[in-house]
């Protein structure tokens, strides 16, 4: 079968652009930023604290609202469908770029390249 598609990444390194490119709505991204930071708030409480519910109930608000951004902003799928590690990988990259005043740098990298999801997806 012949496609327009690029290759389905084989690496964190070549998947991170299309990640970005998953991520170019910045109302998606700063929900995004706001579960990592709830989620990190929750790890940092489960250590103070001792209290274990607060691992799975910070794991739900960051993904709550990581998917909230893309079905209500972006209007895609999150990459967590079809490659969960990486794109948990990417979302804390994403976070560090824009903590770090990078974040346009990180957005410029996935302008124009194709859904991820849906590569993957026609690659199987």
């Amino acid at each position: 079968m012949t496609t327009n598609q690029p290759p389905v990444p084989q690496s964190f390194a070549e998947f991170w652009p299309y990640y970005m490119a998953a991520h170019q709505d910045r109302r998606n991204r700063n929900i995004h930023y706001v579960g990592s930071a709830g989620g990190l708030a929750a790890l940092v409480a489960l250590a103070a604290t001792g209290t274990w519910w607060l691992l799975p109930a910070g794991i739900v608000f960051g993904y709550a609202c990581a998917w909230i951004g893309h079905f209500r902003f972006e209007h895609n799928k999150p990459a967590t469908w079809v490659k969960p590690w990486w794109s948990f990988m990417g979302d804390w990259r994403m976070f560090w770029m824009k903590i770090s005043g990078r974040e346009d740098e990180a957005v410029a990298l996935g302008r124009g390249l194709p859904d991820i999801v849906e590569m993957v997806r026609a690659a199987r």
